[in-house]
């Protein structure tokens, strides 16, 4: 469906309303033209005619005596294939619809016919259409340079009106006989050449346009091979080959981001694994040394139970490191099969059960009857919610609560962790699931700042979605939406 702010259709109205423009004009030229072109009338053809009417009339009035000549010149001139005007002696000018005489014609005229009216007739001077042969010999005159035929109509010997015909035909006769062909020709041809147009210029060009707006919207979507159909010279042309370009170098880059990032990860997988052999061996011997035979004299014993517990951090980060990048790659392998949402929720409470209850904080967990069961993998789903709860109580003080509860949402199953523990800041919640953020840096809690970064990548492997919302001070909740069910 094409919009009305469609370039297309701006274009199509206003290649319309040119074309008819250009008709409009072309018809008021061709109308102007038929209207100039009657005064290359012969003067003499012009009088012949005013002589015709003017026997006509005269014949009429001898064979009616009393004949009213107003009423016969409005029946009778619209028939007349020009326009007639009868001037009578008393001043009265009769006429067509359209063709009246222009105001020095018309003063002309009338004096004419007074003046014509007050001279005695020629003694002798026959009555009727043997008029005919004087008349011819007048000559043609008028006001300016306009000549006018001028035939005085005799009855009873005496002159009562004239007939005048001027040699320009009444614009709106002109109207009235060339319109309706001339608006035809112009529908038929707007018409013709709207849809000509439309076909030969407009429709391949509009295909075109879908084309590479179609290309757009696929390498927009993702898919890095699309490309637009570049064949031809013109402007679309090369906007579809500069698109084409751009869609090349993009597909490029991807590429190389795709290979940098698989060889970071890799990097990243290899460097953890490694670092595992020497922190076995630095934890031997540290855990050798705190034994009481080895024991070093003095503050050297509290020194090594601190290489003790920065090995067991070390451990942690290099552990979530490799998780993280399995994760990442999809190299770990997820099962899939159906799980009590309970089971989960029993395994994260007994893992934490001696935190919770060395700081006073209660755990509570509320599971609807159409959540009960999961879809995913056990084990990777109970590290996501051990690192949702770890990151709860983690920022819970002392007599706070933390809630699980899994509920029903459409065909998802949303597991939710919530605490009534500081919060977090508006600004913060956008990158709680980046690599190594903190909202507080400063903070030495005993996080890897990795952990919901792997809740992340765990969800994500499992089709599902994770969202966190806060209100500081009073509750956070990070939700987990996992698609199916039972």
């Amino acid at each position: 469906m094409i919009r009305l702010s469609s370039l297309y259709l701006r274009i199509g109205l206003g290649f319309i309303l040119l074309l008819a423009l250009m008709l409009a004009a072309q018809a008021g030229l061709f109308l102007w033209l038929a209207v100039r072109s009657e005064g290359a009338l012969p003067p003499r053809m012009l009088a012949d005619f005013a002589d015709l009417v003017a026997d006509e009339i005269e014949a009429e009035a001898a064979r009616t005596p009393g004949l009213d000549l107003e009423q016969y010149a409005r029946t009778r001139f619209p028939e007349l294939h020009r326009p007639v005007v009868l001037v009578l002696s008393d001043g009265r000018l009769i006429a067509e619809q359209g063709a009246a005489l222009p105001p020095p014609v018309a003063e002309w005229a009338v004096a004419r016919v007074r003046q014509a009216a007050a001279e005695a007739p020629p003694a002798g001077s026959p009555r009727g259409p043997g008029r005919r042969g004087a008349r011819r010999g007048r000559r043609i005159d008028g006001p300016g340079r306009l000549p006018v035929a001028f035939a005085p109509v005799v009855v009873d010997r005496r002159v009562v009106a004239a007939v005048v015909v001027t040699p320009l035909r009444p614009f709106g006769r002109v109207m009235e006989q060339f319109a309706p062909l001339i608006g035809l020709g112009a529908l038929l041809l707007l018409v013709g050449g709207t849809a000509l147009a439309a076909l030969i210029v407009f429709r391949p060009a509009h295909a075109r346009l879908r084309a590479l707006q179609e290309a757009a919207d696929r390498l927009g979507a993702g898919d890095a091979s699309a490309r637009a159909p570049d064949e031809g010279g013109d402007e679309i042309a090369s906007v579809a080959r500069s698109f084409n370009r751009m869609a090349g170098e993009l597909a490029a880059r991807q590429a190389a981001l795709v290979d940098a990032d698989r060889a970071r990860r890799q990097l990243l997988a290899d460097v953890s694994h490694e670092l595992m052999t020497p922190l076995t061996a630095i934890r031997g011997y540290a855990e050798t040394l705190s034994l009481p035979q080895f024991a070093p004299p003095g503050d050297a014993g509290r020194y090594v139970g601190i290489v003790i517990e920065e090995v067991d951090r070390i451990e942690r980060l290099v552990g979530d490191l490799l998780d993280l990048a399995r994760y990442e790659a999809g190299g770990a392998a997820l099962a899939s099969e159906p799980l009590a949402v309970a089971d989960l929720f029993a395994r994260v409470r007994a893992r934490h059960q001696p935190v919770m209850r060395e700081r006073g904080i209660d755990l509570h967990d509320h599971i609807a009857a159409d959540a009960a069961v999961v879809v995913g993998d056990a084990r990777r789903l109970e590290q996501a919610l051990q690192n949702l709860a770890a990151n709860a109580l983690r920022h819970s003080g002392p007599g706070g609560r933390v809630s699980l509860s899994a509920t029903r949402r459409g065909a998802s199953v949303v597991l939710a962790v919530a605490d009534t523990g500081t919060g977090i800041a508006p600004e913060h919640l956008p990158h709680v699931f980046d690599r190594f953020y903190k909202a507080d840096p400063s903070r030495a809690d005993g996080g890897t700042g990795l952990g919901l970064s792997i809740v992340r990548a765990i969800v994500e492997q499992h089709g599902g979605t994770v969202t966190a919302r806060s209100t500081p001070g009073v509750e956070t909740v990070f939700e987990v939406v996992l698609p199916g069910g039972a």
